[in-house]
Protein backbone atom coordinates (compact mmCIF):
# COMPACT_ATOMS: atom_id res chain seq x y z
CA UNK A 1 0.00 0.00 0.00
CA UNK A 2 1.35 3.41 -0.97
CA UNK A 3 2.18 5.63 2.01
CA UNK A 4 1.80 9.41 2.23
CA UNK A 5 5.59 9.76 2.29
CA UNK A 6 5.97 7.71 -0.90
CA UNK A 7 3.14 9.51 -2.71
CA UNK A 8 4.56 12.96 -1.98
CA UNK A 9 8.10 11.89 -2.86
CA UNK A 10 6.90 10.60 -6.23
CA UNK A 11 4.88 13.76 -6.87
CA UNK A 12 7.96 15.95 -6.30
CA UNK A 13 10.08 13.78 -8.56
CA UNK A 14 7.46 13.76 -11.32
CA UNK A 15 7.69 17.54 -11.66
CA UNK A 16 11.48 17.64 -11.13
CA UNK A 17 11.10 19.60 -7.90
CA UNK A 18 13.99 17.51 -6.58
CA UNK A 19 17.23 17.68 -8.51
CA UNK A 20 20.32 15.54 -8.10
CA UNK A 21 23.65 17.13 -9.00
CA UNK A 22 26.35 14.99 -7.34
CA UNK A 23 28.77 15.91 -10.14
CA UNK A 24 27.99 19.64 -9.90
CA UNK A 25 27.13 20.47 -6.27
CA UNK A 26 25.24 23.65 -5.44
CA UNK A 27 25.71 26.02 -2.50
CA UNK A 28 22.83 26.77 -0.12
CA UNK A 29 22.26 30.20 1.38
CA UNK A 30 23.67 28.79 4.62
CA UNK A 31 26.94 27.98 2.82
CA UNK A 32 26.35 24.22 2.80
CA UNK A 33 27.60 22.53 -0.37
CA UNK A 34 25.02 20.04 -1.61
CA UNK A 35 24.69 17.32 -4.30
CA UNK A 36 20.89 17.60 -4.15
CA UNK A 37 18.37 20.44 -4.19
CA UNK A 38 14.64 20.84 -3.65
CA UNK A 39 12.58 23.55 -5.33
CA UNK A 40 8.88 23.26 -4.53
CA UNK A 41 7.93 26.64 -5.98
CA UNK A 42 6.77 25.05 -9.24
CA UNK A 43 4.12 22.88 -7.52
CA UNK A 44 1.15 25.21 -8.25
CA UNK A 45 1.98 24.81 -11.97
CA UNK A 46 1.16 21.11 -11.67
CA UNK A 47 -2.37 20.82 -10.19
CA UNK A 48 -2.39 17.03 -9.86
CA UNK A 49 0.85 16.87 -7.86
CA UNK A 50 -0.06 20.00 -5.89
CA UNK A 51 -3.39 18.42 -4.95
CA UNK A 52 -1.44 15.52 -3.45
CA UNK A 53 0.51 17.96 -1.30
CA UNK A 54 -2.52 19.89 -0.03
CA UNK A 55 -4.45 16.68 0.65
CA UNK A 56 -1.31 15.40 2.37
CA UNK A 57 -1.28 18.40 4.68
CA UNK A 58 -4.96 17.80 5.46
CA UNK A 59 -4.22 14.16 6.24
CA UNK A 60 -1.34 15.15 8.52
CA UNK A 61 -3.51 17.67 10.37
CA UNK A 62 -6.13 15.00 11.06
CA UNK A 63 -3.61 12.26 11.88
CA UNK A 64 -1.77 14.45 14.40
CA UNK A 65 -5.05 15.93 15.70
CA UNK A 66 -3.65 19.45 15.45
CA UNK A 67 -5.81 22.23 16.87
CA UNK A 68 -5.33 25.73 15.51
CA UNK A 69 -7.23 28.90 14.67
CA UNK A 70 -5.15 30.33 11.83
CA UNK A 71 -2.81 28.98 9.15
CA UNK A 72 0.31 30.97 8.26
CA UNK A 73 2.76 30.69 5.37
CA UNK A 74 6.29 32.01 5.25
CA UNK A 75 6.86 34.20 2.19
CA UNK A 76 7.29 33.30 -0.47
CA UNK A 77 7.56 29.55 -0.75
CA UNK A 78 5.07 28.60 1.94
CA UNK A 79 2.32 31.05 0.99
CA UNK A 80 0.61 29.17 -1.90
CA UNK A 81 0.38 26.04 0.24
CA UNK A 82 -0.85 27.81 3.37
CA UNK A 83 -3.48 29.70 1.37
CA UNK A 84 -4.68 26.54 -0.38
CA UNK A 85 -4.79 24.62 2.90
CA UNK A 86 -6.71 27.44 4.57
CA UNK A 87 -9.23 27.35 1.73
CA UNK A 88 -9.56 23.56 1.92
CA UNK A 89 -10.01 23.53 5.70
CA UNK A 90 -12.08 26.75 5.76
CA UNK A 91 -9.64 28.38 8.19
CA UNK A 92 -8.28 31.93 8.15
CA UNK A 93 -4.82 32.25 6.65
CA UNK A 94 -2.12 34.89 6.88
CA UNK A 95 1.41 35.17 5.58
CA UNK A 96 4.67 36.19 7.18
CA UNK A 97 6.95 38.60 5.35
CA UNK A 98 10.69 38.01 5.55
CA UNK A 99 11.01 41.59 6.75
CA UNK A 100 8.66 44.45 7.52
CA UNK A 101 7.65 46.79 4.71
CA UNK A 102 9.37 50.19 4.75
CA UNK A 103 6.03 51.90 4.09
CA UNK A 104 2.39 51.65 5.12
CA UNK A 105 1.82 49.85 8.43
CA UNK A 106 5.28 48.24 8.29
CA UNK A 107 3.88 44.87 9.31
CA UNK A 108 5.43 41.43 8.90
CA UNK A 109 2.16 39.55 9.42
CA UNK A 110 -0.29 40.21 6.61
CA UNK A 111 -3.91 39.13 6.28
CA UNK A 112 -5.39 39.35 9.75
CA UNK A 113 -4.95 39.50 13.52
CA UNK A 114 -3.11 36.61 15.22
CA UNK A 115 -3.16 37.99 18.77
CA UNK A 116 -4.03 35.15 21.14
CA UNK A 117 -4.64 32.78 18.20
CA UNK A 118 -3.13 29.32 17.83
CA UNK A 119 -1.27 29.41 14.50
CA UNK A 120 -0.11 26.50 12.34
CA UNK A 121 2.91 27.47 10.24
CA UNK A 122 3.33 26.01 6.73
CA UNK A 123 6.65 25.77 4.86
CA UNK A 124 7.51 24.33 1.48
CA UNK A 125 11.04 23.29 2.50
CA UNK A 126 13.08 23.32 5.70
CA UNK A 127 16.85 23.39 5.36
CA UNK A 128 18.51 24.69 8.53
CA UNK A 129 15.18 26.02 9.84
CA UNK A 130 16.29 29.64 10.05
CA UNK A 131 13.52 31.20 7.96
CA UNK A 132 10.82 29.03 9.55
CA UNK A 133 11.86 29.88 13.10
CA UNK A 134 12.20 33.55 12.17
CA UNK A 135 8.57 33.31 11.01
CA UNK A 136 7.64 31.70 14.31
CA UNK A 137 9.32 34.55 16.18
CA UNK A 138 7.48 37.16 14.09
CA UNK A 139 4.12 35.49 14.80
CA UNK A 140 4.87 35.26 18.51
CA UNK A 141 5.81 38.94 18.59
CA UNK A 142 2.25 39.61 17.39
CA UNK A 143 0.87 37.51 20.24
CA UNK A 144 0.33 34.24 18.35
CA UNK A 145 0.73 30.80 19.88
CA UNK A 146 2.90 28.68 17.57
CA UNK A 147 3.76 25.10 18.46
CA UNK A 148 3.74 23.21 15.15
CA UNK A 149 5.19 23.65 11.66
CA UNK A 150 4.23 21.53 8.66
CA UNK A 151 6.60 21.28 5.70
CA UNK A 152 6.56 19.32 2.47
CA UNK A 153 10.06 18.06 3.15
CA UNK A 154 13.12 18.75 5.31
CA UNK A 155 16.70 17.72 4.75
CA UNK A 156 16.57 16.30 8.26
CA UNK A 157 19.77 17.90 9.55
CA UNK A 158 20.27 17.20 13.30
CA UNK A 159 20.97 20.90 13.94
CA UNK A 160 17.57 21.74 12.43
CA UNK A 161 15.72 19.40 14.76
CA UNK A 162 17.68 20.83 17.70
CA UNK A 163 16.79 24.40 16.70
CA UNK A 164 13.08 23.59 16.45
CA UNK A 165 13.13 21.81 19.80
CA UNK A 166 14.89 24.77 21.43
CA UNK A 167 12.19 27.08 20.05
CA UNK A 168 9.42 24.85 21.40
CA UNK A 169 8.13 23.99 17.93
CA UNK A 170 7.43 20.54 16.51
CA UNK A 171 8.33 20.03 12.84
CA UNK A 172 6.23 17.58 10.81
CA UNK A 173 6.95 16.76 7.14
CA UNK A 174 4.96 15.08 4.40
CA UNK A 175 7.93 13.10 3.18
CA UNK A 176 11.61 12.50 3.91
CA UNK A 177 14.77 11.93 1.95
CA UNK A 178 14.85 8.17 2.32
CA UNK A 179 11.49 7.99 0.53
CA UNK A 180 12.68 10.44 -2.13
CA UNK A 181 15.84 8.45 -2.82
CA UNK A 182 13.93 5.17 -3.04
CA UNK A 183 11.41 6.62 -5.48
CA UNK A 184 14.18 8.30 -7.49
CA UNK A 185 15.82 4.93 -8.02
CA UNK A 186 12.52 3.35 -9.07
CA UNK A 187 11.94 6.15 -11.58
CA UNK A 188 15.46 5.79 -12.96
CA UNK A 189 16.54 9.25 -11.84
CA UNK A 190 19.41 7.98 -9.66
CA UNK A 191 21.79 5.06 -9.75
CA UNK A 192 23.32 3.34 -6.71
CA UNK A 193 26.58 5.29 -6.81
CA UNK A 194 24.70 8.62 -6.86
CA UNK A 195 22.55 7.49 -3.94
CA UNK A 196 25.72 6.64 -2.03
CA UNK A 197 27.05 10.17 -2.61
CA UNK A 198 23.84 11.76 -1.33
CA UNK A 199 23.67 9.50 1.73
CA UNK A 200 27.28 10.39 2.52
CA UNK A 201 26.38 14.09 2.27
CA UNK A 202 23.36 13.71 4.55
CA UNK A 203 25.59 12.24 7.28
CA UNK A 204 27.69 15.41 7.55
CA UNK A 205 26.56 18.18 5.17
CA UNK A 206 28.81 20.85 6.71
CA UNK A 207 32.02 18.91 6.10
CA UNK A 208 31.05 17.02 2.96
CA UNK A 209 33.46 17.18 0.05
CA UNK A 210 32.68 16.27 -3.53
CA UNK A 211 34.12 12.83 -4.37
Amino acid sequence: METLETRIARALLEINAVGFTPDKPIIFKSGIISPVYVDNRSLPYYPSQWRNVIEGFQSLVHRLQLHFDVIAGVAVGGVPHSAALGYALERPSVFVRKEAKDHGKQKRIEGGDVQGRRVLLIEDLVTTGGSSLDGVAALREEGAIVEHTLAIVSYGFPETLTAFAAAGVQLHTLTHFQAILEQAQQLGKLNLSQVAVILDWLKDPHNWKQP
